[in-house]
């Protein structure tokens, strides 16, 4: 009798929601697990035609740590649409001025560039400091992030 293969239903879909502080934490490596747990490859029934990912809230983004020189050599780039439109931040400014944004970038860049990527970013949820409104949720911390 041969064993069948398991598929994931909308029903078997369990969400939780997370709670991760970015003090300290670097960008990257941060950004690339919070991508895991979004799309819910941290779970025994992934299934990567669907959304199988946890919610994640992550504060104290303004604390981040970066290596090298990324505070001033790394850009982001945004263009008007107009002849001449192209506008551009460091780090260090977009940090100041809105540091939610670095996290969400990062962490978008590193998702699907389909509809189910668009559907897994909008479970992350950014503060630049300690408060959120997302205690009725109960999130629990999650401690699988090196530093």
């Amino acid at each position: 009798m041969p064993f069948k293969t398991f598929t994931p239903t909308p029903d078997d879909v369990n969400r939780e929601w997370w709670i991760i502080d970015a003090q300290g934490m670097t960008l990257g490596r941060l950004a690339s697990r919070v991508a895991m747990i979004l799309r819910g490859k941290h779970k025994p029934t992934f299934s990567p035609h669907m959304d199988m990912g946890d919610y994640v809230v992550i504060v104290n983004a303004a604390k981040l740590h970066v290596t090298g020189n990324r505070m001033e050599d790394k850009r982001y780039f945004r263009h008007s649409g107009y002849p001449g439109g192209i506008r551009s931040l460091t780090l260090s400014q977009l940090l100041e001025r809105h540091p939610d944004r670095v996290i969400e970038i990062a962490v978008k860049g590193m998702l699907p560039k389909n509809a189910l990527g668009h559907q897994m970013i909008k479970k992350l949820k950014v503060y630049a400091r300690e408060d959120h409104p997302h205690t009725a949720q109960n999130p629990k911390p999650y401690e699988g992030i090196d530093a």
